[in-house]
């Protein structure tokens, strides 16, 4: 099922997971319509009749692991989007921004020279476990049938409800503070950008997402993943008639 260098056309048609390594700036759909087309044209069938999703969004100034699913193996999805996620990343103190990460600019700024690593780790800690979360306003929510997200940018303030989801890790590195590495395994619904800026807010000062890569989802990881243009220039290699 998994898409492997020893796989072939037909199961790629049929049914497979492909692991994809999102590169920086790119959509989920992005790569999903990348590689339709691209697979599509190999099996001489029109994009729109060939079936393929993703297994998980992830946002554009995010990179790593996207599990895309073909054919009979969309039925997967829901059950992948189940399973536990992986993050590294890094988080910046003493700044917020309205999308809790760099895809909008500072709207406050916080003198983090009261802030220590020792207490950072420390308060990391409390969230560990069941928390309340509220997604970002620039976020891929419906609110009244539009995106959050659109209706952000055009200056609106949509209202989103808080969820549940469980942090089962959440280990940070202080070396070069106040910039945090940390790692990060989460449930389901989980925003990083939205614990980033929670995280802030419970050091009494500001926070906001500067990186972040996904390496995980339930036991797939990113160092198996395909590079984008890498897959596509391997599945040229196959004959069209072959295996179909």
């Amino acid at each position: 099922m998994l898409f492997t260098p020893q796989s072939n056309l037909i199961q790629l048609k049929d049914a497979s997971i492909i692991l994809i390594d999102k590169p920086l700036h790119w959509t989920s759909f992005d790569a999903v319509k990348k590689l339709k087309y691209a697979i599509s044209k190999k099996i001489g069938i029109k994009a729109r009749k060939f079936k393929i999703g993703h297994a998980g969004t992830l946002d554009p100034l995010a990179t790593g692991l996207l599990i895309l699913c073909t054919g009979k193996a969309t039925k997967q999805i829901p059950a992948l989007q189940e399973t536990i996620k992986q993050y590294t990343g890094t988080i910046t103190l003493g700044a917020t921004t309205p999308s809790f990460d760099l895809e909008t600019s500072f709207d406050q700024t916080f003198d983090v020279s009261g802030l220590t690593p020792e207490h950072c780790k420390k308060v990391a800690e409390d969230f560990i476990g069941e928390i309340e979360q509220t997604p970002p306003v620039f976020s891929a929510i419906w609110v009244d049938g539009k995106r959050a997200y659109d209706l952000a940018r055009k200056g609106e303030e949509p209202k989103l409800k808080s969820r549940k989801v469980t942090i089962h890790q959440f280990d940070i590195e202080t070396t070069n503070f106040p910039e945090i590495a940390f790692e990060v395994s989460c449930t389901k619904g989980t925003y990083i950008r939205s614990l980033a800026n929670d995280f802030g807010k419970a050091l009494n000062n500001g926070a906001h997402l500067s990186s972040l890569r996904r390496t995980r989802i339930g036991e797939y990881h990113v160092s198996k993943a395909w590079q984008i243009q890498d897959f596509i220039d391997f599945i040229s290699t196959f004959e069209t008639n072959e295996s179909i």
